[in-house]
């Protein structure tokens, strides 16, 4: 059920209700399989009889419906994965947040000034320098053999102990084809400690030599708890997943939180890239 919160402007809101209420600021009909959705939508007050948004709605859904720059953030863990992200316009942005196990996610409007600050507050990251050195700052191997390694956590049997689940990701790993020594153990304790894997991806309307296309950015980040962050180098992203094979090279490399930080605020266009997708006169 769809519901809001006034004193923060946020609304609770499954997919199905933003495709109706995209749909009717739009001017359009919502489709005849969405009926419930606009039931509850009716029902909680974000839209009345005559299909109208409240004006509650007004600037959330003039950010959806036409952001100059889109932020997408995929989230893997052992809860399942998840989809983040933010949509910037020109007069607000938009964040979106997901939570396990329920369809709806949160939309929030947030100070542009803090947009940073959101974007690390989504994906966890900590300025704390406790963690665990490690005897390797770099693990190179491949998608296959990280992915036979990950399938331990996915699995549905029960781990009876830490130690039970680290050696059969170790187990695993061999049976992967494994990284060089002394890669392995340090492979298998990031596995075993990874709280979350997320990749990060921005993209705006470009605009050179008279041809319109998308410019994208992206990072790749594990954030393996009291091992600290290890930014995924390779496969560099922005990357397809048709382009990624089994076979193809896999390579961590561990980095401070400034770092991450870093990396996070590179991610966003600045003014005079803005200009250029929108076709204005500026600094070249």
């Amino acid at each position: 059920m769809p519901s809001f919160d006034i004193s923060r402007s946020r609304f609770r809101l499954a997919d199905e209700h933003v495709i109706v209420l995209s749909e009717l600021a739009s001017g359009n009909t919502a489709p005849d399989e969405f009926v419930a959705a606009r039931k509850e939508l009716l029902d909680c007050g974000l839209i009345n009889g005559e299909g109208k948004l409240s004006p509650l709605l007004l600037p959330l859904m003039k950010t959806v419906l036409t952001p100059g720059v889109i932020i997408s953030l995929e989230v893997a863990g052992r809860q399942g994965k998840m989809h983040h992200g933010l949509f910037i316009g020109d007069d607000h942005v938009v964040a979106h947040e997901a939570w396990p196990g329920t369809a709806e996610a949160e939309y929030s409007c947030v100070e542009p000034k803090m947009l940073v600050w959101k974007l690390a507050d989504m994906v966890n990251l900590q300025q704390s320098s406790s963690g665990r050195d490690t005897a390797a700052s770099v693990v190179e191997t491949t998608i296959g053999t990280v992915e036979a390694g990950l399938a331990v956590l996915e699995g549905e049997r029960p781990v009876h102990s830490a130690d039970v689940e680290r050696e059969a990701i170790r187990r695993a790993l061999a049976t992967g084809g494994g990284p060089g020594e002394p890669a392995p153990a340090l492979l298998a304790d990031l596995i075993s400690e990874l709280r979350s894997s997320w990749r990060l991806t921005s993209a705006w309307r470009a605009h050179a030599e008279g041809l319109d296309g998308t410019e994208t950015r992206g990072i790749a980040v594990w954030d393996c708890g009291p091992l600290g962050y290890w930014l995924r180098e390779l496969p560099t992203e922005p990357v397809p997943e048709a382009r990624v094979t089994r076979e193809a090279t896999f390579r961590l490399v561990r980095v401070e939180a400034r770092t991450v930080w870093t990396r996070i605020t590179g991610l966003l266009p600045d003014a005079s890239e803005l200009r250029r997708a929108a076709g204005q006169p500026g600094t070249p």
